[in-house]
């Protein structure tokens, strides 16, 4: 993961920090700039939660127990294991 440390936390470096939510805003994405993610699903705050990494415009995913997926991110949309999500304040 590309990033400076500051203190024992790693910040990364990409401009898609922020929440990434489905149009229903069913599922909510926050990509957090210590290169952790946590995701809601309905009324279920913090289903998942998780590392992140991005490479360009693509971005992996590993849960914390193991599971992994990934994404891309094209015209400021994220499509991510057959989701598309978009910029909560582009909403």
């Amino acid at each position: 993961m590309a990033g400076s440390t500051t203190g024992n936390k790693q910040e990364v470096k990409h401009p898609y920090v922020g929440m990434w939510v489905t149009k229903d805003r069913y599922i909510r994405h926050e990509l957090l700039p210590d290169g952790r993610y946590d995701e809601a699903r309905g009324n279920r705050q913090s289903a998942y939660q998780g590392r992140y990494a991005v490479d360009g415009d693509h971005i992996e995913y590993v849960d914390d127990t193991g599971f992994t997926a990934d994404g891309d991110f094209k015209d400021d949309v994220l499509y991510h294991a057959g989701m598309v999500l978009y910029r909560e304040n582009a909403q």
